[in-house]
């Protein structure tokens, strides 16, 4: 994309929402397989608290996550204050704080696309691993998780679209500062306010759209491939 298409706000805006949903997604994978892997062979009591808790985000309104974000690793906040005392990291009103509400708010996509693909291993072949003597771990890294790697694809790509398009759970943690926390969808909002900025909107928008569709058809495709290479 050349330079001169946008203005250097928008470049900005741009650079930084492509690296917030890089962070959250990355960020969040980990715990999105533990997770998956807990509600889709887990057997303990509070599983459907677990899986109502991990949906949660998908019926809130984003300002309420936002607004609970806030309340809990805002300066004042339990977690925040521990954080910055302890660690020196401040998370609200910065990119790093963005990037965390974007996990929260794409965690139950990640988490549901992985927990499928999680729950189509066959469990015979597990059980084999384990006959001969694999310990659990090691069934989990050397059967489970490699059959299951075309939903890790799938849920990180789901995540990251939805990270880009973020705006409700981002505006009430971290605010927009401009070379900051103002995203693509903050930017966007930005110019909506702003008399005869259309073009900037179009331009603004379709990044955000080429972005995303070019992240789900990468999935898409690696996913295909993997279950080609298997047949």
């Amino acid at each position: 994309m050349p330079a001169a298409w946008f203005t250097p706000e928008e470049a900005t805006a741009i650079a930084l929402s492509v690296k917030v949903a890089a962070v959250a997604a990355l960020a969040s994978l980990p715990p999105g397989v533990a997770v998956a892997w807990l509600l889709a062979r887990g057997r303990f009591p509070g599983k459907s608290l677990l899986d109502a808790l991990v949906h949660l985000p998908l019926v809130l309104p984003p300002v309420v996550m936002g607004y609970a974000l806030l309340v809990l690793f805002g300066r004042r906040g339990p977690l925040g204050q521990w954080l910055h005392e302890a660690f020196g990291i401040t998370l609200a009103f910065r990119w790093t704080g963005a990037a965390l509400a974007c996990a929260v708010m794409g965690f139950p996509l990640m988490v549901r696309a992985i927990r499928l693909s999680i729950e189509n291993v066959d469990r015979r072949l597990e059980q084999a691993a384990a006959t001969l003597g694999a310990a659990p771990w090691r069934v989990f890294l050397t059967v489970t998780l490699p059959l299951a790697w075309p939903g890790l694809v799938a849920g990180a790509a789901l995540a990251f679209a939805k990270a880009l398009g973020e705006f409700g759970a981002t505006i009430t943690f971290v605010s927009a500062i401009p070379g900051e926390t103002q995203t693509l969808s903050a930017a966007i909002y930005g110019l909506l306010q702003v008399p005869g900025a259309e073009a900037g909107i179009w331009r603004l928008a379709a990044v955000a759209l080429a972005i995303s569709l070019a992240a789900l058809l990468a999935s898409e495709w690696l996913v295909r491939r993997q279950r080609g290479d298997e047949e």
